[in-house]
């Protein structure tokens, strides 16, 4: 059986595409502040996740957002081995 998707690496994001995650609306009842952020976290190269952080917080957004169960992005992102570069662009967002 083949993959119908094949991983791309090392995509060159642009400004837009970056903006883009800003319209991630979640389909499951949880909060939009949380899911585009953890959708973002989830999808980008920290370089590029840096940048969302930036038109995140740029639109008012709430870096603090939590989860159903309570937790931040942050929260999340800090329990994953290769997390850290993602949680100090988050803890640096959130000093702003």
């Amino acid at each position: 059986m083949r993959k119908d998707k094949e991983k791309v690496v090392d995509e060159v994001w642009t400004e837009e595409h970056v903006k883009s995650f800003l319209n991630v609306k979640p389909h499951d009842g949880s909060a939009e502040d949380f899911h585009m952020l953890l959708k973002a976290y989830q999808s980008m190269r920290a370089s590029d996740f840096e940048l969302f952080v930036s038109f995140f917080c740029n639109d008012g957004r709430d870096l603090n957002t939590t989860s159903k169960d309570g937790r931040t992005v942050l929260d999340i992102v800090s329990t994953h081995r290769h997390g850290s570069e993602y949680a100090e662009i988050l803890k640096a967002g959130a000093v702003r």
